[in-house]
């Protein structure tokens, strides 16, 4: 029997973001992505991953996946064979000015979503997100676009809420026992590559790749790469 591996994805984002990985996988695990349920907390959304889950299974998360992966390794380490973080992060909202200045780009963004609608707003918000190179990739942009727009921006509003109360998951680094990959885009400028190194620097039996000429959304823009390291990961 195949090995089940959960592909939990990031702000925004629907099983498309994960489709290419998964099928260029399906032969060497059961790859699921699993739904969140509308929790508005990542500890609410870890818990609504581990309710559909069975009692052992691999982990992939990518950006606001990653933390919720991280909360579950906090709430059910026993329960993750393998675990793989990509694209994301591990520290809470800064203090001071520096949060707040996150606090605003969001809101803004929100606020885009409910006055322009959620397509308008990803228009915005998928410059950050890619290679600049793959700006005028329309295959890569209208599926990035498509995925964007089948939420609400209600919907968006309650995961920025969950992103904005993000736990600190620094000492849950420390405590990961199971392999770990980690994955970063080497032009990713929302979760840079110097965030990564020091989480593979906190997590003992981890190891970092970086993907050349690949923004944020890594399992989008380089599935092919993406899948041939986690297929590695499964494997090993």
């Amino acid at each position: 029997m195949k090995p089940v591996a959960l592909f939990l994805p990031g702000l925004m984002c629907d099983r498309a973001a994960w489709a290419d990985v998964t099928g260029r996988l399906s032969d060497a695990a059961d790859c699921r992505v699993p739904d969140y349920e509308g929790a508005d907390t990542i500890e609410g959304m870890a818990r609504a991953v581990l309710r559909g889950a069975p009692a052992r299974f691999a982990l992939a998360g990518h950006s606001m996946g990653g933390r919720v992966a991280l909360e579950i390794m906090r709430q059910a380490p026993q329960r993750v064979a393998r675990l793989a973080l990509l694209d994301t992060g591990y520290q809470p909202r800064l203090s001071g000015e520096a949060g707040a200045a996150e606090s605003r780009r969001r809101a803004r963004l929100v606020d885009l979503a409910f006055e322009r609608g959620m397509r308008f707003m990803g228009r915005e918000w998928v410059r950050g997100m890619v290679h600049p190179e793959r700006l005028e990739d329309r295959r890569l942009i209208d599926a990035i676009l498509d995925m964007i727009e089948r939420r609400t921006p209600e919907h968006f509003a309650a995961e920025v809420r969950a992103l904005l109360a993000r736990p600190d998951a620094s000492a849950v680094l420390a405590s990961i026992a199971c392999p770990t990959l980690i994955v970063c885009g080497q032009e990713d400028s929302w979760s840079p590559p110097a965030r990564h190194h020091a989480m593979a620097g906190l997590i003992p039996a981890s190891r970092l790749e970086l993907l050349q000429r690949c923004g944020h959304m890594a399992p989008m823009e380089q599935s092919g790469p993406v899948a041939g390291l986690l297929r590695g990961w499964l494997l090993s």
